[in-house]
Parts: C-alpha cells; sequence; structure tokens
C-alpha cells in the first residue's frame, strides 16, 4: 500500500541568473514497511528533498501526499501539526533540547501535543534501544551514538507514519553507524515502520530494500 507519493516536485531558490533547482520535477512513491535509502553526492539535492518530503520546507512547486493527504495544501499551523503527529525525523547532529533528559527529549512530541505518553511503549523504545539505562541523563552526558539513539526514540514514540533520516550516522564512527543502522532495521521490521533514509554512503544504503538515486536534483534510478 502506498504511504507516500511524490508528484513533479520542484524546488528552486534564487531567481535569474542566480537561481537553483535544488530538486527538478521529482515523481515517486513508497509503499508502507518500506525501507528506501535515497543516495547522492554532496550537493545533489537528497536533504532538500527529506526537508520537502517532511513538511520542513515548503516546495516551489509539485505535491507531496503521505497517507493520501496533499501535505501542502494545509495551512503553516496545521502543517507543523501534522508534521509532529505523522513525520519521525532524525538528523545528522540529532537536534536533542540539551536541559532534557533522555527520557523528556524523547517523549517531547508527546508533551508538545497533548498526548499521554503510553509507558509500555516508552519502556519498550528505551530497551530496544538499549539507552534504559541513560533515561535520566542530559546529552551532553552522552556519546554521539547515544545521542542517536535518542533522536530514533524521538522519532518513534508518536508510530509517525514515516520516518525520514538525514545522514543519521554522518557523524558517528564505523561501530556506531552500524549499530544505527540496525536500530533503524529493527524499527522497520518490528514496528512495520516505513523508513527513508538520506545517505551518501553506499555500504548504509545497501542496507534498504530500496535505492533511490539522485544527481543534480533529478531521479537517476528508483530501484526495484
Amino acid at each position: 500500500m502506498e504511504i507516500l507519493k511524490v508528484e513533479n516536485l520542484t524546488k528552486k531558490y534564487g531567481k535569474g541568473e542566480n537561481e537553483v533547482i535544488a530538486v527538478d520535477n521529482m515523481s515517486f512513491s513508497i509503499d508502507k514497511g518500506e525501507f528506501v535509502a535515497i543516495v547522492g553526492s554532496s550537493g545533489s539535492g537528497k536533504s532538500t528533498l527529506l526537508h520537502l518530503l517532511g513538511g520542513v520546507d515548503r516546495p516551489t512547486s509539485g505535491k507531496v501526499f503521505i497517507e493520501g493527504k496533499d501535505i501542502y495544501s494545509l495551512s503553516d499551523n496545521n502543517l507543523a501539526i501534522f508534521r509532529r503527529r505523522q513525520v519521525g525525523l532524525i538528523y545528522q547532529f540529532y537536534n536533542l533540547i540539551p536541559i532534557l533528559n533522555v527520557e523528556e527529549n524523547i517523549t517531547l512530541p508527546c508533551d508538545l501535543d497533548g498526548k499521554k505518553v503510553e509507558d509500555e511503549k516508552l519502556e519498550e523504545l528505551l530497551k530496544v534501544l538499549g539507552i534504559e539505562n541513560r533515561r535520566k541523563h542530559l546529552p551532553n552526558q552522552l556519546s554521539g551514538g547515544q545521542q542517536q539513539r535518542v533522536s530514533i526514540g524521538r522519532a518513534l514514540i508518536n508510530s509517525p507514519s514515516i520516518v525520514l533520516a538525514d545522514e543519521p550516522t554522518g557523524n558517528l564512527d564505523k561501530k556506531s553507524s552500524d549499530e544505527i543502522v540496525e536500530l533503524l532495521k529493527v524499527s522497520n521490521k518490528k514496528y512495520n515502520q516505513t523508513v527513508v533514509i538520506i545517505t551518501h554512503d553506499l555500504e548504509i544504503a545497501k542496507e534498504a530494500d530500496r535505492i533511490i538515486k539522485i544527481e543534480d536534483g533529478k531521479i537517476i534510478t528508483k530501484g526495484a
């Protein structure tokens, strides 16, 4: 079943001679439960694409549908609510709140939504992520790999429609990178979570079910 559909998506910056087309008329779809890697070199447009898929930035033209909803038909306020509830975002530099501990960072989306935290889900996530003994630690008391585990927990706590990860291993050593990719695979299989990972690392991309390759803002291959 199709969970994400992209139609003629374009994002331009600047005007006239200074115009840059970061995403150039892309169209593709992703099914529920798929683990998809979007690969490309630096400057290929992959991070811009992820921000458009997640409703972080608005396109110049084109549409993005998540579970059949045209997300860019929503007002800024409703888009922010939709993003918080339906999209789990994982960034390269974690984006944790420094004054909140592990447990508080993970449950932040629930708190912002006025939604009661499912204690059973939280406990399971902490265990799966291997950070149950770090729940009261602040971000600056954690390693990079542990901080990224927290950001994965935060992305999964609301059981979003789709999880989008932007170079989630780019700031980590090889061992931690392998562990993070394995955790994303576990979330994909254990929770049937749709995962889209942006990466320039082909070894990481090979762990996905399908690879979409982009270059100069265009899709080169969509995989099988």
